[in-house]
């Protein structure tokens, strides 16, 4: 009986300690990306994408032929069983930004520490655009899919292969990141002046 009444106080510690965890991401994620301002969060995009443009053979001929991208410079992961990510970022289009937007996902599992990355999304379709800004909350793998890109051994993207409307790109410290997946990511626009 002791037993049964330890194992079940175990249990309630764990569950108090993963929304205490949770409680204090969402709290520290959301405040530390809310301080940008339009005007840094322009900026940011403009340095991803200029290290896309250099890191990727090809690359700003292929989103110069895009009809917009949504780029998100520094999205902050962090977890410890709960995990969560944020980061702002800009939806351009013809080179200038028309919308400022968030991108939030949540997580379970075992996982420990952070990480901070960069995603830039290209719409190659003017529908799919229309649609993505036509939403008032887009989450990927329910209100469209995103396939993300790889890049061959020689630096440059497989154009042969990019036959979906939206696709994608994540970029670590060291470069383009590999086995990752956007998918339950939620992308809201923001009011940034």
């Amino acid at each position: 009986m002791r037993r049964q009444i330890c194992n079940r106080f175990r249990g309630v510690r764990l569950v108090a300690g993963l929304v205490g965890t949770t409680v204090v991401l969402s709290g520290w994620l959301s405040s530390a990306a809310l301080a940008a301002s339009a005007r840094e969060i322009d900026t940011s995009v403009d340095e991803a994408l200029v290290r896309f443009e250099k890191e990727v053979q090809g690359g700003k001929s292929f989103l110069d032929s895009s009809k917009g991208m949504l780029v998100f410079p520094s999205v902050v992961k962090a977890g410890l069983g709960v995990g969560g990510e944020y980061g702002e970022g800009a939806l351009r289009a013809a080179g200038k930004t028309v919308e400022y937007y968030s991108t939030a996902a949540g997580s379970f599992g075992l996982q420990a520490g952070g990480q901070v990355k960069t995603i830039i999304v290209a719409f190659l379709e003017a529908d799919a655009l229309k649609r993505f800004q036509e939403s008032k909350g887009w989450k990927v793998g329910v209100d469209g899919s995103v396939a993300l890109v790889t890049v061959g051994a020689s630096g440059a993207i497989d154009t042969a292969k990019l036959n979906d409307p939206i696709v994608g790109f994540v970029f670590g410290q060291k470069g383009l990141m590999y086995n990752l997946s956007l998918e339950g990511s939620k992308f809201t626009k923001l009011n940034k002046h």
